[in-house]
């Protein structure tokens, strides 16, 4: 393994002064993936130096120029605030033809687009929820290919962000008030999709051209009444108190069907191909009890925390948090460049 220079990419709270300085922040808990990241890159015997970036694109080009990295390793997740604006940097690193870990722009604007998403599944024959999109202006009715019970989110945020309990609609009613919150509050289109009933897993995957899943994890809901919805939102997923509550805890999946687990891999790697995804990425999805596999969600380039999903599959694997940074990192040079800029 070759030393290389690396700059690590990651988001900051408003435009960082040019002389940033982030040793305390990297000290707390909103910074752990930072912190790890840079620490882990460290002990592989790299020489790292960090960029915290906001809406100011010419601290990405300076620093390109200051410290000639042999790839970048790229954490944003937003631009200027904007989830859906998270794909212009690894479009500039190209444009700049610098090596840069995870997916790239064309996946990124497809996982970030929900009912883009959802589309090409559809095409691809790949089960995903029914659903609707509901665009700002328009008259807000109850399509009648749709299912109730729904659940509305907003279009082009991450992370669970605009999905409460509130999501979960049962007549018309509360339909047209949730999409009108999401248009409001958002600004953006609403998704409405139908509710699938079953075990919430998380297939994490890795590769290019040759594609590896890692042991699914799912998300339990112990507490929660056998007869009430089972919602990912954002509190399930995020708020400790609330998980608490409620028993809500992510561990490895239990038992599964007969061949369950094969026909997941094969569904996750169709899909990952079909959205062009080329880093690695996560699939939310739905196992009914009649065996159905339904696909949530779709994220490109997941948390790389080392107690996340992605990283924690990672390890039941016998992949260690190091060695699995290394593997982005080596899969950061497979991507095509022009040839006089590429790493061997």
């Amino acid at each position: 393994m070759s030393k290389l220079k690396i700059l690590v990419v990651f988001d900051s709270a408003g435009t960082p002064p040019r002389d940033q300085d982030f040793t305390e922040e990297f000290k707390t808990e909103d910074w752990l993936t930072e912190a790890g990241v840079i620490k882990s890159l460290e002990q592989l015997g790299h020489v790292v130096s960090t960029l915290g970036v906001y809406d100011d694109i010419t601290l990405v080009s300076t620093a390109l120029a200051e410290n000639k990295p042999d790839v970048v390793f790229n954490l944003t997740e937003v631009f200027h605030g904007k989830a859906y604006l998270d794909k212009n940097l690894p479009a500039f690193y190209e444009l700049e033809k610098i090596p840069y870990t995870g997916c790239g722009p064309v996946a990124m604007t497809i996982c970030n687009n929900k009912a883009l998403t959802k589309k090409i599944l559809t095409y691809h024959r790949i089960k995903t929820p029914n659903f609707h999109i509901f665009y700002r202006g328009k008259r807000i009715w109850h399509p009648k290919k749709l299912k109730f019970p729904l659940m509305v989110k907003p279009v082009q945020e991450e992370a669970s962000t605009g999905i409460a309990q509130a999501s979960f609609v049962e007549n018309e009613k509360d339909l047209a008030d949730r999409v009108t919150f999401v248009h409001e509050k958002f600004d953006m289109p609403a998704l409405a999709e139908e509710y699938i009933d079953g075990r919430e897993l998380y297939a994490s995957i890795i590769g290019k051209k040759q594609l590896h899943i890692f042991p699914l994890r799912e998300m339990k809901f112990d507490e929660v009444p056998e007869d009430e919805p089972k919602l990912a939102t954002y509190k399930a997923k995020w708020d400790k108190k609330y998980r608490r509550k409620w028993g809500i805890k992510n561990e490895f999946a239990g038992r599964l069907p007969n061949g369950t687990s094969k026909r997941i891999e094969s569904i996750c790697k169709r899909a990952y191909r079909a959205l062009l995804l080329d880093g690695y990425g996560r699939f939310d999805l739905r196992l009914t009890s009649e065996g159905e596999i339904y696909i949530i969600e779709a994220n490109a380039n997941p948390a790389l925390t080392i107690d996340d999903e992605f990283a924690e599959s990672a390890k039941k694997e016998g992949l260690s948090y190091d060695k699995l940074l290394q593997k982005i990192l080596n899969l950061a040079f497979q991507r095509q460049l022009p040839e006089k800029n590429r790493k061997k």
